[in-house]
C-alpha cells in the first residue's frame, strides 16, 4: 500500500523557488578542483586503455605508415588516426577527472532542510552511507563512495562514474575508440592485400637458413619487421581493434539510447517507474551535449553550459549535526 504522503526526493529539481544551479557549486569551482577516484582496479584498467591506444599508436605507425612507399596515403591516414586517437584519450581524461555529479557529503543536517523551503507534507531521503540529502535520480556508488546525479553505471575503464557532468565525455571517448578501431582494421586489410604478397614471395625464393639471415629487412617493401613479426602484431592488432569495436559501439548506442529516453543505465536495470517528466529527445542531447547543435559537441575540450541564476545561492556545506533519520517529512502546519 503505497504512503498517501507525497513522495518527495528531487529537492534540488522540483522544490518551489530553487533552481539546479543553486545546488551545484559554481561552475569555475566545479571546473578547477580535481576529480579522481583512488581504486585500485580502476587506475590498472585506465593504464591498461592508454597502453592499448599506444600500441595501437606503435602497429599503425610503425608497421603499415611509415614504411609504406605511397606518402599521400601514409600521411592521411597517419593524420586521421593520430587525430581520433588524441581526441578519444582526450575524452577519457576529462571523462576520468570530472566530477560526475556527486552529491555533497554531509548536508543532511537540519539547517540544509529549512533553506530548501520544502512544502509542509514533502518528504527528503537521507543516503546512509555518505550523510547527504539524496535527489531523485541519484544513486550511491560504492567505488566513488558518494551519491551521484542522473547515475548510469561505474566504469572501471574510465575510473570513474558515469553521471549526468561527465556523461559526453564518455560519449565521446565511446565513440573516438570506435572510430579507430574502424580505421585499424580497414588499414590492417589493406596492408594484407597488397604487401604481404610481395614480401612472403621473397621469403619463399631464400629456402635455407643462411640465406634467409643474409636477407636484409630493408628488402620488404611494407614494413620495417620481417613478415613474421609483422604478421603477428596485426593479428594483435586486430584481435584488439575487433574486441574493442563491438565493446564501444555498444556502449555508444546504449548512451545515446539512455540520452534520448530520459533513462539511465541503473533505471532500466532496477525497472523503477519514472516519477520525473521526461525530457525530449532533443532537448536531452542538448543537455547531455551542452547545448545546441555545434562543432563542441564533438570537443572534449568544452565544458558543458552553465545555467547562470541572479538569485541568492544555497549553501552547498551548511552548519549542524547530522539528522539520524534516513526519511524526512516536512511536518504539516497546524490548523
Amino acid at each position: 500500500m503505497r504512503n498517501p504522503v507525497p513522495r518527495f526526493r528531487d529537492v534540488e529539481r522540483q522544490a518551489g523557488g530553487l533552481q539546479p544551479a543553486q545546488c551545484l557549486p559554481p561552475c569555475h569551482e566545479r571546473q578547477n578542483n580535481m576529480w579522481f577516484i583512488r581504486d585500485a582496479c580502476g587506475i590498472v584498467c585506465a593504464i591498461i586503455t592508454w597502453f592499448l591506444v599506444f600500441f595501437a599508436e606503435f602497429a599503425v605507425l610503425f608497421i603499415m605508415l611509415i614504411p609504406s612507399k605511397n606518402l599521400a596515403y601514409s600521411l592521411v591516414n597517419g593524420t586521421l588516426f593520430n587525430s581520433l586517437a588524441f581526441l578519444a584519450l582526450a575524452s577519457h581524461f576529462r571523462a576520468m577527472c570530472t566530477d560526475p555529479g556527486a552529491v555533497p557529503k554531509g548536508n543532511a543536517t537540519k539547517e540544509y532542510i529549512e533553506s530548501l523551503q520544502l512544502k509542509p507534507g514533502q518528504v527528503v531521503y537521507k543516503c546512509p552511507k555518505c550523510c547527504s540529502i539524496k535527489p531523485d535520480r541519484a544513486h550511491h556508488c560504492s567505488v566513488c563512495k558518494r551519491c551521484i546525479r542522473k547515475m548510469d553505471h561505474h566504469c572501471p575503464w574510465v575510473n570513474n562514474c558515469v553521471g549526468e557532468n561527465n556523461q559526453k565525455y564518455f560519449v565521446l571517448f565511446t565513440m573516438y575508440i570506435c572510430l579507430i578501431s574502424l580505421h585499424a582494421l580497414v588499414m590492417v586489410v589493406f596492408h594484407f592485400l597488397y604487401c604481404f604478397e610481395d614480401d612472403w614471395t621473397k621469403i619463399e625464393t631464400h629456402q635455407t637458413r643462411q640465406h634467409f639471415s643474409s636477407l636484409q629487412l630493408s628488402n620488404f617493401e611494407c614494413s620495417s619487421f620481417s613478415p613474421p613479426a609483422t604478421v603477428i602484431i596485426l593479428i594483435l592488432l586486430c584481435f584488439e581493434a575487433l574486441l574493442f569495436l563491438i565493446f564501444t559501439s555498444v556502449m555508444f548506442g546504449t548512451q545515446i539510447h539512455s540520452i534520448c529516453t530520459d533513462e539511465t543505465g541503473i533505471e532500466k536495470l532496477k525497472r523503477e517507474d519514472p516519477t520525473w517528466e521526461k525530457t525530449p529527445l532533443w532537448e536531452g542531447m542538448k543537455s547531455a551535449f551542452g547545448g545546441p547543435l555545434s562543432v563542441s559537441w564533438l570537443s572534449p575540450f568544452s565544458d558543458l553550459s552553465c545555467r547562470k541564476d541572479d538569485s541568492a545561492p544555497v549553501p552547498v556545506f551548511p552548519q549542524g549535526e547530522i539528522i539520524e533519520e534516513d526519511v524526512i517529512e516536512i511536518p504539516l502546519e497546524p490548523n
